[in-house]
């Protein structure tokens, strides 16, 4: 359809261009180019973390995190159930067990005041996942960490700009992930980062990330290791969208400020939260939640919105609802918040490249829909 609306399109407006063609012109396109030690040094300055570790995606950032705090059979790891699977699948692969707590109602991110009952003498970590707009209440978290001792990973892949307090989001964890899908505030096409301040932690993920090889003994493996490394042309890119994120974020509010005004009027949707006391709403995406008393349908009120030019998606399906895996939660684990979130929210195009005129012919289809 010529003028679909897609959920996400991103921005490369900045020097992208430029500096992809200093690495085609420099003949470096590989992962050993100056521009992937360049963005992982200026990403980990802007979080305010030391060392920053370049990989190919979120998901794999997420997987050597775990890997590298030494995870596996036997331990446990707490973390929301509303969620993507990428938070779980290394947990999983490595033989440890996942104790799930359910959404903040209001927030949408993890509830943490659920996280204390679900320690245990085999925790060994907490995974805090920032979600949608509004981060995680991360001071009770650490709290908890130094008190039983336990380490902190936080997955700020949809808060790249946020702040919590007045600190970057991503710069709490022992361990923060993040990823640049072209959907994340800033882009590398696919790409992802692991930063930390601990340097031993720092030179593991390094490791990992490169097969394991060693440095004397070059083909030589004593662990296994994946092929995770960023290319240079990705980094190149990153670090022209890096010097935009300022800009960026202003966007992403003026979006979901926007769209606010424009549903401010309908009944039929509960809107994000603009503000908690510890942070404004970044609008990563723009969410809405269908009311029940509404007697509307998620799937096909997306399924109508495609049909008229209009990308969305699902909010995501909760950890504990995947078929694959069943195992792991029985249905008699009950999380009422993550199961409404998953039933009944949406969330609209929210890309950088959005214009007044798109979401105004966003607003003006969907509450035609809604209305009919």
């Amino acid at each position: 359809m010529k003028d679909f609306i897609p959920v996400n399109e991103p921005l490369l407006k900045g020097n992208e261009k430029k500096y992809i063609l200093q690495c085609i012109d420099s003949n470096w396109i590989s992962s050993e180019g100056n521009f992937v030690q360049s963005f992982e040094k200026k990403f980990a300055k802007r979080i305010g973390k030391k060392y920053g570790i370049a990989v190919t995606n979120g998901t794999s950032a997420i997987d050597v995190a775990v890997e590298s705090l030494g995870i596996g059979s036997g331990d446990e790891v707490i973390l929301p159930t509303f969620t993507i699977i990428s938070c779980i699948l290394q947990i999983v692969r490595s033989g440890a067990t996942p104790v799930l707590v359910d959404a903040d109602p209001s927030t949408w991110s993890m509830n943490v005041d659920q996280v204390e009952s679900k320690i245990t003498n085999r925790t060994k970590a907490i995974m805090a996942v920032h979600i949608y707009g509004l981060p995680v209440d991360m001071d009770p978290l650490i709290k908890l960490c130094k008190k039983y001792k336990i380490k902190l990973i936080e997955d700020a892949a949809e808060m790249i700009g946020q702040k919590y307090k007045g600190k970057n989001c991503g710069s709490f964890g022992d361990i923060s992930t993040f990823s640049f899908y072209s959907n994340k505030h800033i882009t590398t096409g696919e790409g992802g980062m692991v930063l930390t301040n601990n340097k031993i932690l720092a030179e593991k993920i390094l490791s990992l990330r490169n097969l394991c090889f060693q440095k004397k003994k070059r083909f030589v493996h004593n662990s296994l290791g994946w092929n995770l490394r960023m290319t240079n042309l990705q980094a190149s890119i990153g670090v022209a969208q890096l010097e935009q994120l300022d800009k960026f974020v202003k966007k992403k509010r003026w979006i979901g400020s926007y769209y606010n005004k424009l549903f401010s009027d309908m009944n039929e949707i509960v809107l994000p939260l603009k503000k908690t006391n510890y942070a404004s709403n970044i609008y990563w995406v723009y969410g809405l939640l269908l009311k029940k008393s509404s007697n509307l349908n998620v799937k096909k009120l997306i399924d109508k919105l495609s049909k008229n030019g209009i990308g969305s998606r699902p909010f995501f399906c909760p950890l504990h609802m995947q078929p694959v895996l069943k195992k792991f939660f029985p249905r008699k684990n009950n999380y009422p918040v993550a199961e409404r979130l998953y039933k009944y929210g949406l969330y609209l195009p929210s890309g950088l490249n959005l214009n007044e005129k798109k979401i105004k012919k966003v607003s003006k289809i969907f509450r035609k829909i809604i209305k009919k």
